[in-house]
This record gives C-alpha cells, sequence and structure tokens, in this order.
C-alpha cells in the first residue's frame, strides 16, 4: 500500500476543502485512525470531526465487545471522491434554487410589470437621490450581470481621485461576463485616474477612450441601466429597468465603442505592430485603388456605413502617426512600410495633415492607446 506524504494530501484536496480539514485528515492518516473517544483531541476539536465525516474523509466503526469506537480515514482516492461528490451535490442543490428563483422572477415580473389599471409600471424607472444607497446600488450593479457588463466614466468625483474608485471585473466572472468600459480620454493625463483604468484592464476589462464621454452610464445584460442626474452621478440616479430604453442605451454603447480607441496595456509591445487592424488595412487598399465608398463595401464585403468609419479611423491613426513620424523614427519607419505596401497616394495623407484636428486626444493620452 502506497503511503500518502503531507505534500500528496495536500495537492489532492487544496482548492476543495479548508486547509484545516485537510490538517486534520493529515493527522488522522498519518496514525492510521484513533479511538473516537481520543478524535477531537487529535484532528483539533469536534468540528473538524464533523468535517471529516460529513465530506466521507473519514467514517466511524463501531465498537466491539474488544474494541472502542474507532474514527479511521478512508484512503486518499475514497477521501477525494467523497469530496467531489459533496461538491457535485451542492451544485446541484444551487442549480435547483437558481431554475426556481427564475421561475419566481418570471412570476413577479408578470405579477408587477404590468399593472391591472394600465398605470405605468412605477419598478421600471426609478429616481433615487439617498447618496448611500447610490454608492451601493452603483458598486453592486456588476454583481447582477450574467452575460454583459458596459460603463461609460469619465472619471469625476466629487472627492479627490484615489485608487479605492477602482471597480475591476469580479473574479468569479472571468470567462462568463464580457466586461467593456469606455473612458474620457483626458482621463489618462491624471495618474491616478490612468492607474484606474490599467487595473482595471489587468483584470479582464476591455476599455477604449473617447474625446468626450457625455455622461457616466452603468449597463448590466439587458435588464439594468444607471444614469447620472448629476455630474458626478452621486447626488441623484435614474435606475432604468424598462427593455426599451435599456435596449436603446445598449446600442448608443455600442455606437460609442465602435468609435472609442482601444487602450495598452502597461507593458504591452507595440514596436512590431502593425498600425492598422486587418479590416482598416484592407479599406485602406482598396482606397489607394481609387474606389468610391460603395465600390470598397462591396469588395470588403461589409456595409458603406462601416467603411466610412474606417476610413475615418484610418485617418485619424495615419494622422497621429505622421505627425510623430519626426521625433520617433519607429513610428515613421511603420508608416512609410504602411504607404508602401498599400499604395496610399501621400497627398491625401498631406491633405488630411492640413486640415485642423478636433477633439482628438493629445499625444499624451493618446501614448496610452493602442
Amino acid at each position: 500500500m502506497v503511503t500518502a506524504t503531507a505534500s500528496d494530501v495536500l495537492a489532492l484536496f487544496e482548492g476543495l476543502v479548508a486547509p484545516e480539514v485537510i490538517e486534520a485528515y493529515d493527522r488522522l492518516l498519518a496514525t492510521d485512525g484513533c479511538a473516537k473517544a481520543d478524535a477531537d483531541a487529535l484532528v483539533g476539536g469536534p468540528e473538524l470531526v464533523r468535517a471529516l465525516t460529513n465530506q466521507g474523509m473519514a467514517h466511524v466503526l463501531p465498537h466491539t465487545p474488544a474494541d472502542p469506537a474507532w474514527l479511521r480515514p478512508a484512503s486518499p482516492d475514497l477521501a477525494l471522491q467523497g469530496v467531489l461528490a459533496g461538491h457535485q451535490n451542492r451544485i446541484a442543490q444551487d442549480t435547483e434554487r437558481l431554475l426556481a428563483g427564475h421561475r419566481r422572477l418570471t412570476e413577479a415580473q408578470a405579477r408587477y410589470g404590468t399593472t391591472m389599471n394600465g398605470r405605468f409600471p412605477e419598478h421600471l424607472v426609478e429616481v433615487i437621490s439617498d447618496r448611500t444607497q447610490i454608492s451601493e446600488l452603483s458598486a453592486s450593479l456588476v454583481n447582477t450581470a450574467r452575460r454583459d457588463w458596459m460603463t461609460l466614466d469619465d472619471l469625476a468625483t466629487e472627492m479627490p481621485l484615489t485608487e479605492d474608485f477602482a471597480a475591476p471585473p469580479l473574479p468569479a466572472a472571468a470567462g462568463m461576463v464580457r466586461c467593456r468600459s469606455i473612458y474620457a480620454a483626458a482621463a489618462m493625463d491624471d495618474p491616478v485616474a490612468r492607474r484606474i483604468i490599467h487595473t482595471c484592464a489587468q483584470a479582464g476589462e476591455r476599455a477604449r477612450l473617447l474625446p468626450e464621454v457625455a455622461m457616466k452610464m452603468k449597463l448590466a445584460d439587458h435588464t439594468t441601466a444607471m444614469l447620472p442626474l448629476t455630474r458626478t452621478g452621486t447626488a441623484a440616479a435614474l435606475v432604468v429597468r424598462a427593455p426599451v430604453i435599456v435596449d436603446a442605451l445598449r446600442e448608443y454603447f455600442e455606437l460609442l465603442w465602435d468609435r472609442a480607441t482601444p487602450v495598452t496595456a502597461p507593458g504591452r509591445p507595440a514596436a512590431g505592430q502593425d498600425p492598422l487592424p486587418p479590416a482598416q488595412r484592407r479599406v485602406l487598399a482598396l482606397m489607394a485603388e481609387g474606389l468610391p465608398d460603395a465600390a470598397i463595401a462591396r469588395r470588403a464585403g461589409i456595409s458603406v456605413t462601416t467603411v466610412r468609419r474606417h476610413i475615418t479611423a484610418i485617418m485619424k491613426r495615419l494622422f497621429r502617426i505622421a505627425r510623430r513620424g519626426l521625433s520617433r523614427p519607429s513610428h515613421g519607419r511603420r508608416l512609410a512600410g504602411l504607404l508602401k505596401r498599400t499604395c496610399m497616394p501621400r497627398s491625401l495623407l498631406e491633405d488630411r495633415q492640413s486640415r485642423p484636428a478636433r477633439q482628438e486626444p493629445t499625444d499624451a493620452q493618446l501614448h496610452h492607446i493602442a
């Protein structure tokens, strides 16, 4: 019979069982059990004895005329099987509770969502003016998201901005909830705000920048939106649960998302990357052929609206790279290589370069943009 060492036991049960239970099992395994009357002293108390027996890691042998009742450890493989069976049972119970909760939600929406007298259901739109309630709802609303969490933020606050304002995605949401945020580009000028954005990005949030963000907004799935009624949103807020409004706000967010520029995570290499993504390089190559927007759309298999959005993004990107070409040789080489590959007329770039920039992020902000 192979003897399990303490490290073997830890490797088997770590993350599945509480550390103190693992230690209790290891002590019991090392002695191959003990009299039931001595079990509390050996494993560390009656609660640990119950934890071991409840999870199938140990069992009590009844007394016989010759021997007292005995607490004996299960072999490591059987103990692990018992632990996993317990987790499986709890998951099944949690699933049943979740399904029951959704059934109750459906019944509640049917009962309270449409009133008998035809009045507008008050719960679909709610104004909150209590600062504590606003703060708590703002912090906890992300917990309700199951597929999408979207925010607009300029990081404007009534108090001095600190890193406590960071609200990164929950670890439990990783791989399950798509978290996206659009920030005002001016936030990147503030070191604290920049660290907040990067902290959220490192936790799994996809962040983008716009020259201006008109208002704060938080959206959870297709169910709830929270909008500020003041500049910072701490004095009054509007909570919307009306599906038609929430869907419209989602569409508004998606339009802004398409226009926004991705934030580069700290330390991410950029020197060897092409300045344009593949879709925009394709549009740029077709522009170099002198094709009109409609023809580009047909050749690329996209809509005319998307073509025009790509063209705007291309010109802004090339304009920014061109401005830094002299001071940053690597950018100049990247731009030259791109123009050579696509035969992009320099006159087109020069014409765009001669136009005044409108609401462009500053160079300091663009340093943090992909």
